[in-house]
């Protein structure tokens, strides 16, 4: 028989997914086996126009990791999604936007102008910036056009299934290839990984008091935590309480609170939202400057609440001028 055809295809992240796939290590040559690769720019010399001249559907299925930034990756996941019989939206970049995304509380300018000229390292005093087309002796060169909007992957395209993580976890890959090859997909739509909270499986849970309060909140290098009591009950930020299980716990393992790589449960809409409402609850003052004394130790409001999930919540991105 024909082995399934199988995709995979990177946009705006920082590589760490096409690693996980390689962390599959020797689970990798069970994959190799019962599929066919037809498609991995970064592993192997494929070009777009190899996936142009597939038929419509042809593919099975297609991994695309990593957030929408570029009209290049706009062109290539429309393509696949013609392409394909499934979509996976493969890593939290793709999932919710990620990292990536905290740009869209700029603009392009704004970030054109911070990385082409404000950066100290940078020496530009004829303010020369990337242009999308420029005219030389060879000929007319064109770059890809930077969107002033980061999008997640569903923003962009139909995905029929989402797979969690900064990156995901190497038996969550292969718990969705045996689903994909074994026909037990769940509805789709569905994010592959627990609907718990993180707080509900992580072994720290056991230490949490019944009724949490605290009155000041540290950084994580500001202490020395104790590596068994929960991290809020230190007052050191930690995500468990809206972001979805299924990692592992790994950050826990390793004595690093959770960041929120596995978005939110199915029942929350804003995952920072949902943070802040759980911290609210357990600030131990009703005073409203010892309550401001409090969040001013919170450095980056944005990029601790909604540091993976700013591009998927309602927020999206600051008000463009018009």
């Amino acid at each position: 028989m024909e082995k399934p055809k199988v995709g995979f295809y990177w946009c705006a992240s920082c590589g760490g997914c096409e690693e996980a796939v390689l962390d599959l290590n020797e689970d990798i040559l069970k994959v190799v086996d019962a599929v066919d690769i037809i498609f991995w720019p970064v592993a192997f010399d494929f070009k777009k126009k190899d996936v142009e001249s597939m038929e419509d559907g042809s593919i099975a299925v297609s991994f695309i990791n990593g957030a929408v930034r570029l009209s290049e990756q706009e062109e290539v996941v429309e393509l696949l999604r013609k392409k394909s019989g499934l979509v996976v939206a493969f890593g939290s970049c793709a999932h919710m936007g990620g990292i990536p995304a905290l740009a869209n509380i700029s603009n392009k300018n704004e970030i054109f102008k911070r990385a082409y000229k404000k950066v100290p390292s940078v020496v530009n005093l004829e303010e020369i910036y990337p242009q999308e087309k420029v005219k030389l002796d060879v000929g007319e060169l064109e770059l890809p056009s930077f969107y002033n909007t980061v999008k997640p992957l569903d923003r962009v395209v139909d995905v029929d299934y989402y797979l969690p993580g900064c990156p995901p976890p190497p038996d969550l890959i292969m718990k969705a290839v045996h689903a994909i090859l074994e026909g037990k997909l769940p509805p789709k739509g569905a994010v592959i990984a627990s609907d718990k909270t993180l707080c509900e499986t992580c072994e720290r849970n056991k230490t949490k008091p019944d009724k949490l309060k605290i009155k000041e909140m540290k950084r994580i290098f500001e202490i020395v935590s104790d590596d068994e009591k929960c991290f809020l009950e230190q007052g050191i930020i930690c995500l468990g309480p809206a972001t979805r299980s299924g990692c592992g716990e790994r950050c826990i393992k390793g004595n690093m609170p959770c960041r929120g790589c596995f978005g939110p449960t199915d029942s929350v809409i804003d995952q920072g939202a949902k943070f802040l409402s759980a911290l609210a609850s357990i600030i131990d003052t009703n005073e409203q400057g010892e309550i401001q004394s409090i969040v001013e130790t919170i450095p980056d409001l944005i990029g601790t609440f909604y540091r993976f999930s700013l591009a998927s919540s309602p927020l999206k991105r600051k008000k463009l001028k018009a």
